[in-house]
């Protein structure tokens, strides 16, 4: 059976997150690049595999799958470890929150889509980036205090856990933007995060495609 294809982009959030989930979980993968800023996710060739044309999307058993939570969540129920989400109903819902507080309602909101339809409304770039700036700053803020309570030194305590995945990535947009990285706790988690061979590999300077 051939190896997992993952579309993305070496700069994609999403794509970041699967590519941690799949390097934690073993999985030998190949890569395909599609340039967000040359529209490449927006070729015909690309919509007929995601129609969204948004990236990342997994070529995976005959199947494409898209979403990176929901693509997370496979490789979760296929690869049984490392878990990425804890045992308990209570504490998987947690983790299921935090993660959903990065990839539902902050990357979203500030992603390379919603930017440009900033600026194609005639907003300046000073705003464009106020923008972005601001929700990462909110999101970031909320999964702060969804943490603020944990031992560490992840998200979650002593295991990696969805949240950590959607985390670090975020973490990268936000000194992109310019944030002033105000959150100990945040980085941290981030700083534990990166002494794992999964995340350091899958890190944007790390890929293929990566300028």
């Amino acid at each position: 059976m051939p190896d997992p294809v993952l579309h993305g982009f070496f700069r994609s959030g999403a794509s970041y997150r699967v590519r941690i989930a799949l390097n934690l979980k073993g999985v030998a993968y190949s890569q395909v690049s599609h340039h967000l800023r040359k529209g490449e996710h927006r070729s015909p060739a690309f919509l007929a595999l995601n129609p969204q044309g948004l990236l990342p999307a997994l070529e995976v058993n005959g199947a494409v799958l898209t979403q990176s939570l929901a693509i997370c969540d496979y490789l979760d129920e296929v690869y049984a470890a490392p878990a990425l989400l804890p045992a308990d109903p209570i504490r998987r819902a947690k983790v299921r929150a935090a993660a959903q507080v990065i990839a539902c309602d902050t990357h979203p909101v500030q992603n390379l889509k919603i930017l440009d339809r900033v600026r194609a409304l005639g907003v300046g770039e000073d705003k464009v980036t106020g923008w972005a700036v601001q929700a990462i700053e909110e999101g970031l803020d909320a999964f702060d205090r969804l943490i603020a309570d944990e031992a560490g030194p992840y998200s979650f305590g002593a295991a990696v856990t969805l949240a950590d995945l959607c985390l670090v990535p975020q973490l990268v947009n936000a000194r992109r933007f310019g944030v002033a990285l105000r959150w100990p706790k945040l980085l941290e988690v981030e700083e534990a995060c990166l002494a794992l061979d999964a995340f350091r590999r899958a890190a944007p300077e790390n890929q293929p495609d990566a300028e």
